[in-house]
């Protein structure tokens, strides 16, 4: 479906968004358009990447217009753009609503004014039953994807969604921060052992964006199952990996963070479609027609409950050495 194809990906110069970019180049894609707002990151890309096929955008998701005038002629959309650091996003809560919501509703809209073929966006964890910002700020935009996506026929743009947990060694993530303290000799700071993360490898959540743009129906989200670890357990496998036995400061959580978090809500759970590798949450497409809501209930189903980091694959200290020795990440840390 790539074939002699344009795609654009807004805050591709993120981890995630280079990721996809570095799949997409691999394919018989014809350009791909990278929309962002940091024109050192552009120009760090551009000489590493050195891709006659990549165009470099300067541009911010909260300008319509110039994301309107970006999309003219392009096929694919995959909006990766978002503040994304929780303690920031609790700070300045305003910013995190022009970037995260109204961002997401104008690349929605520029899309549908330049006849875009399908559109996928980038969601997260934090999105379920959120408790920060930053979460809040992903859920709502879920919520206008889903709407908007009620007002196009199936013969226009597809609108679909991603949803990942954490996603190893990103930027900014808890991998790195280790990884640093450890090679730097300073304690590591937990805020909690007993917290639980997914550990979601970049390619694994790539190989989810390709299913996305391939199979989605209008409004779908699609989750990746993953498996989780504690966080003293991730502590521990990177020090017997680097072999240091560094000192533990628990600092206690920070703003906005939870115990677990959870990829797939209850009440998602009794729609979902599994898949085996993955989850579909096809869109709710009820109307204002509350009535036959109140006359004709949905079945209560007891059993059913929420797909957390608590309660998917748990990994012991082995298990998790094993995937965080298969990146590019901690292989090319060993070598400095």
């Amino acid at each position: 479906m790539l074939e002699n194809k344009i795609l654009m990906i807004t805050g591709g110069t993120g981890s995630f968004g280079k990721t996809v970019l570095k799949r997409f180049l691999q394919t018989s894609i014809s350009r791909i358009i990278i929309f962002s707002r940091d024109e050192k990151k552009q120009e760090d890309l551009r000489v590493s990447l050195n891709d006659s096929r990549i165009k470099f955008i300067l541009g911010d998701v909260r300008n319509y217009e110039s994301l309107k005038h970006s999309m003219v002629g392009i096929d694919y959309v995959f909006h990766a753009a978002a503040l994304k650091q929780v303690p920031s996003c609790e700070f300045f809560p305003m910013e995190t609503v022009q970037t995260n919501i109204n961002g997401t509703n104008n690349v929605i809209q520029a899309a549908i004014d330049n006849n875009i073929k399908r559109l996928v966006f980038l969601s997260t964890d934090k999105a379920v039953y959120p408790i920060n910002a930053m979460g809040i700020s992903k859920a709502m935009a879920e919520k206008v994807l889903v709407a908007r996506s009620r007002e196009i026929s199936e013969s226009g743009l597809i609108l679909s969604a991603t949803r990942y947990g954490n996603v190893m060694a990103s930027r900014g993530s808890v991998i790195p921060l280790f990884t640093e303290k450890i090679k730097s000799g300073k304690p590591l700071t937990i805020t909690d052992p007993k917290m639980t993360r997914f550990l979601m490898s970049l390619e694994d959540s790539v190989d989810l964006v390709l299913q996305a743009f391939e199979k989605s129906r209008q409004g779908d989200i699609f989750v990746q199952k993953a498996p989780a670890c504690t966080i003293s357990t991730l502590a521990a496998a990177l020090q017997e990996i680097f072999d240091v036995k560094s000192k533990i400061k628990i600092i206690g959580t920070r703003h906005g963070e939870k115990l677990y978090e959870s990829l797939v809500s209850r009440e998602e759970m009794a729609k979902v479609e599994d898949l085996g590798h993955c989850f579909r949450i096809p869109a709710d497409n009820r109307d204002l027609n509350y009535d036959k809501y109140i006359l004709k209930g949905v079945i209560e189903q007891n059993e059913i409950t929420d797909y957390t980091s608590h309660n998917t694959t748990r990994l012991n200290i082995n298990e998790v050495k094993d995937l965080l020795l298969s990146l590019d990440y901690i292989q090319n840390a060993l070598i400095k």
